[in-house]
């Protein structure tokens, strides 16, 4: 009786082949890089079934229903025993999620709410030119403008925006105060006139 051929392939051994890496390859769910879920995750259980039990969701279409208008939701009227009028019920469904992953969903929450720290800075050549009209020119943006060293033609509007942003930038801004000996900083830029 003749063999399948998909049964002697099988049996062949794959010299290019590292099964150790190979298996480690398979069994490895990636680098979780949160380390809030990374705690919480559980390798014997599937990714679907450790993100529904931390209490996210994978397909934001899911957790959140958007109404449509061709089919309207099935909707439950209650009369309340105290007064005569109408107000609407939805029925909704609470899954069982365990209460120290419910912590995962609560810190991801307090992350995203928590204030970020600004990371805009400006390259050093924008820092130059910017440093460089201001000590020549103070606040006159169309002598700016017409310098012979502006030679990206930028109009007296868009130098008054790059010098706004580099004022706002308290990091680079106080920098150049410091290097020119000026002890206050005058954040707000009205001071200007051309605001």
């Amino acid at each position: 009786m003749a063999k399948l051929r998909k049964v002697r392939r099988r049996k062949k051994f794959r010299y290019n082949i590292n099964r150790k890496r190979l298996r480690n390859k398979i069994n490895n769910c990636g680098k979780i890089s949160c380390k809030e879920i990374a705690d919480q995750w559980e390798r014997q259980k599937s990714f679907k079934t450790n993100i529904k039990e931390m209490g996210l969701s994978i397909n934001p279409n899911e957790c959140v229903k958007i109404n449509n208008n061709h089919k309207p939701e099935e909707k439950i009227n209650i009369k309340t025993p105290n007064d005569d009028e109408w107000y609407v019920e939805t029925e909704e469904v609470q899954e069982d999620i365990p209460a120290s992953k419910k912590i995962v969903a609560e810190m991801l929450l307090k992350e995203a709410k928590a204030p970020r720290a600004k990371g805009l800075r400006l390259p050093g050549s924008v820092v130059e030119w910017v440093t460089y009209l201001m000590d020549k020119y103070g606040s006159d943006y169309k002598a700016m403008a017409r310098d012979k060293k502006n030679r990206d033609q930028e109009t007296w509007k868009q130098i008054r925006r790059k010098i706004k942003l580099f004022k706002n930038i308290e990091e680079q801004y106080s920098e150049y105060l410091r290097k020119r000996g000026i002890q206050s900083i005058e954040s707000d830029f009205s001071s200007d006139g051309e605001l």
